[in-house]
C-alpha cells in the first residue's frame, strides 16, 4: 500500500481536494457503441437521468464522453461529438453539484463543452491529438487528465506491445507532463492515467496494478479506470472466452480495492452505488495503515 499525498484542484466553481480518499469518477458513454453498456444512454434523457442517478449513488466526478475509445473504435467528427454530449451537458449543468469532465481528444469539443459547464478536460490522448486542446485547458485555466497510450484506439491492441510497460508508460507520462507544462498548464492542474487496457496486454495491465505505487512517486495525482475492462474478463473466463462485460462487476471490485491500495485519487468506473461502497471499505484500510506507521 502506499500513502496518497494530498492535491489541490483549482476548478471555475471551487476547488477539488484529492488524497483525503479516494473520489469516484462515474462514466456516462453517451455513444451508440460503448463496450460497457452497448449505448444504453445515448438519448439525451436517458444521460441526464443516468447522470443524477450516479451522483445520488455517490459520484464525487461524472466524466461525460461522446466518442467511443474501446480497441478497434473508428473515430467521429467533432461536429458530431458536440451534437451528442453538449445538451447533457447543459441540462445537468444546473441539476448537479459535482463537477463534470469532459472526455474528448477534440480541443473545439473541450471548448464546447467548457462554455456548458465541464470543468475538467479528460483525454486519452495526452494532449497529442489535438495542438490546440492544451490552448483550451490553458485559457480556462483546467485541470488536465493525461492518460498512456501506445497508438490509437483503432490501432492500439494490435501492434507490438512494449518489452517493459512500467517503463514505457513512465516515459510516455513524463513526456505528456513536459509538453503540458510547456504549453503553459500548471503543475498543480495535471492528474496523470497510466492507460490500463490501452495499447497493454492483459498481463501487463495487472503489472500496472500490482506497481502502482511507482506510478504514485512521478509527484502527481493518480486516475485509474479499470471498470468492466477485457482484462477482468480474461481472468474470471480465459483469454479465448472472457467473460462479458456485464459479468465483471465483482471482478471490477477487487481492482478498485487495488487501485485504491496503490495509491489512486481517483478511481473511473461505470457502477458508481458498488465502487463507492468498495471505495469506503478501502479507504478505511489505507487509513488504518496510516494512523498505524505514524505511531
Amino acid at each position: 500500500m502506499f500513502a496518497r499525498k494530498t492535491f489541490r484542484l483549482k476548478l471555475s466553481r471551487g476547488t477539488l481536494v484529492l488524497g483525503g480518499r479516494a473520489l469516484v469518477m462515474g462514466v456516462l458513454n453517451v455513444t451508440p457503441d460503448s463496450f460497457s453498456d452497448g449505448g444504453k444512454f445515448f438519448s439525451v434523457e436517458a444521460a441526464v437521468k443516468r447522470a443524477v442517478e450516479m451522483a445520488k449513488a455517490g459520484a464525487d466526478i461524472l466524466d461525460i464522453g461522446g466518442e467511443s475509445t474501446r480497441p478497434g473504435s473508428d473515430a467521429i467528427s467533432a461536429e458530431e461529438e458536440i451534437r451528442r454530449v453538449l445538451p447533457v451537458i447543459q441540462r445537468l449543468r444546473k441539476k448537479l453539484r459535482i463537477p463534470i469532465s469532459i472526455d474528448t481528444q477534440k480541443a473545439a469539443v473541450a471548448e464546447a463543452a467548457v462554455k456548458a459547464g465541464a470543468e475538467m478536460i479528460n483525454d486519452v490522448s495526452a494532449l497529442r491529438a489535438d495542438a490546440n486542446m492544451a490552448c483550451v485547458a490553458r485559457r480556462h485555466r483546467l485541470p488536465v487528465i493525461l492518460m498512456h497510450m501506445r497508438g490509437e484506439p483503432r490501432t492500439m491492441q494490435k501492434q507490438p506491445f512494449a518489452r517493459n510497460v512500467m517503463q514505457d508508460v513512465k516515459r510516455g507520462l513524463r513526456a505528456a507532463v513536459g509538453r503540458t507544462r510547456t504549453a503553459g498548464i500548471a503543475k498543480s492542474q495535471i492528474i496523470l492515467d497510466p492507460g490500463i487496457g490501452f495499447g497493454k496486454s492483459y498481463a501487463q495491465t495487472r503489472e500496472l496494478l500490482a506497481r502502482l505505487p511507482e506510478l504514485a512517486r512521478l509527484g502527481y495525482p493518480l486516475l485509474v479506470g479499470t471498470s468492466r475492462k477485457a482484462f477482468i474478463g480474461a481472468i474470471l473466463g480465459s483469454a479465448k472466452k472472457p467473460w462479458p462485460a456485464e459479468k465483471r462487476l465483482w471482478g471490477t471490485a477487487a481492482t478498485v480495492v487495488a487501485s485504491i491500495l496503490g495509491g489512486a485519487h481517483i478511481v473511473r468506473v461505470h457502477d458508481v452505488n458498488e465502487m463507492a461502497q468498495v471505495a469506503r471499505i478501502a479507504d478505511a484500510v489505507v487509513t488504518a495503515r496510516s494512523k498505524n506507521q505514524e505511531r
